[in-house]
């Protein structure tokens, strides 16, 4: 009996009330899938009155995750955070926790999201585009080919680090330090399941990139206004005095920087590896490259780099015939509707020119959708034509590795060997 049969079987045998899918090791060995799909046939809205992190909704169905993300006044951000585990309450995370506009509710959330949404405009990604596919050739120019090589560190990595660094106007030599702190910032014991993390040493680490953006945002507040989103937030009127709160200062920072690496990264690694996996997609690709915009959006069905968002209920509320109370703890599981074979017939399987592709709920769905979903979709066309022109294949050689992370589906080695264009 194989692995993945042997996992089905688990799942269908498992008590329903039992299920817990927030655990760590789903996403890092990937065996998640069947106990999602126990759960959208079984209940798709399902309590789990006991886990590591407490009494529990998960709400798996697309349609029932875009009732809950579309609802803020009865889902808060605000009155638990977003992500399914509270950070135990010591002192070194009550500094780092941090507050930003994705953990807030309306009226509050509108003013600082609206100052630097312009960054991601539709004027200015036209403008970013050139620059995007000069540093996408310049990494792919040196790529060693015919060679093995992390893909996930000499591409991924690479290309969203030289974007973060542009948007914040960040020191160009310094980019790693920017994916280095996205990748602390979610890595917490609560949701990777490693108890070994030093949280001292997080906390230093964290400390240290609030004070290199103090010292930005003194630097662009003395300045006239540019349009990085540091300087955007120093001369933003609702923002001007955001720095007077660190909390709301660096969990803002730290949302940005996060939702900046996380999506594009783990999407430009997740479509290599899906295109390993179905040859014929790859091929498909390969006879109509018109196809790379549409492939993007099911990249990102496909990969979903957010694996959930959590509300709490303010009030009692029905969904899916439960009911749920107020206080409730409810987790909208995103990778797991965006596998819905409802909306998305075989969506297990990559489809480049799958016609629906669009309506998936990666990016979220409501006031809280990614301000940056534009952004990260033309950074991954543009890297997708340019590696087309070069490359006849991106070959898959070695087996995957990927991070425990119930809130980011993280990839860490993607072993390749490119195949130049014959």
């Amino acid at each position: 009996m194989n692995a993945i049969t042997d996992e089905k079987m688990l799942a269908e045998e498992a008590p329903l009330d039992e299920i817990d899918v927030s655990r760590p090791e789903l996403f890092h060995h990937d065996t998640w899938r069947p106990w999602f799909a126990r759960l959208r046939r079984d209940a798709p809205v399902h309590y789990l009155a006991e886990s590591p992190h407490g009494p529990f909704w998960s709400v798996t169905s697309h349609e029932h995750i875009k009732a809950v993300d579309t609802n803020h006044e009865v889902f808060s951000s605000e009155a638990g955070g977003i992500v399914i585990a509270k950070p135990e309450e010591t002192l070194v995370e009550e500094q780092t926790q941090g507050e930003s506009f994705i953990t807030m509710d309306p009226p509050r959330h509108g003013p600082q999201r609206q100052t630097v949404a312009p960054s991601v405009s539709p004027k200015n990604l036209k403008e970013f585009e050139p620059l995007i596919r000069e540093r996408a050739a310049d990494i792919l120019d040196n790529l060693p080919v015919g060679e093995t090589f992390n893909w996930v560190q000499e591409v991924s990595v690479e290309l969203t680090g030289r974007m973060l660094a542009t948007l914040f106007d960040f020191p160009y030599e310094e980019r790693h330090r920017l994916i280095h702190w996205s990748d602390i910032t979610t890595a917490v014991p609560q949701v990777t399941g490693d108890d070994a993390i030093d949280m001292n040493k997080r906390y230093q680490e964290l400390m240290e990139c609030a004070g290199a953006f103090y010292q930005l945002w003194h630097e662009r507040a003395a300045q006239a206004p540019k349009f990085d989103l540091i300087s955007m937030l120093a001369h933003g009127e609702d923002t001007k005095t955001m720095h007077e709160d660190p909390a709301n200062f660096l969990g803002t920072l730290l949302l940005l920087i996060v939702g900046g690496n996380d999506t594009t990264r783990n999407s430009i690694s997740g479509g290599v590896i899906a295109l390993n996996e179905q040859p014929d997609e790859y091929q498909k690709l390969r006879e109509n490259p018109a196809l790379i915009p549409n492939m993007v959006a099911e990249f990102v069905r496909w990969q979903t780099p957010v694996i959930h968002m959590r509300r709490t209920a303010v009030q009692d509320i029905e969904l899916g015939g439960q009911q749920i109370r107020e206080g409730d703890k409810v987790v909208m599981w995103y990778l797991s509707g965006n596998r819905d074979e409802l909306v998305f017939p075989d969506a297990d399987r990559i489809m480049i020119d799958r016609p629906n592709a669009r309506a998936h709920v990666a990016f979220g769905f409501g006031i809280h959708r990614c301000m940056g979903n534009r952004l990260a979709e033309m950074q991954l066309r543009v890297l997708w034509e340019e590696i087309m022109k070069r490359f006849d294949r991106v070959e898959l050689v070695g087996d995957v590795e990927r991070l425990p992370n119930n809130f980011i589906r993280g990839i860490k080695d993607v072993p390749v060997r490119l195949h130049a264009r014959r």
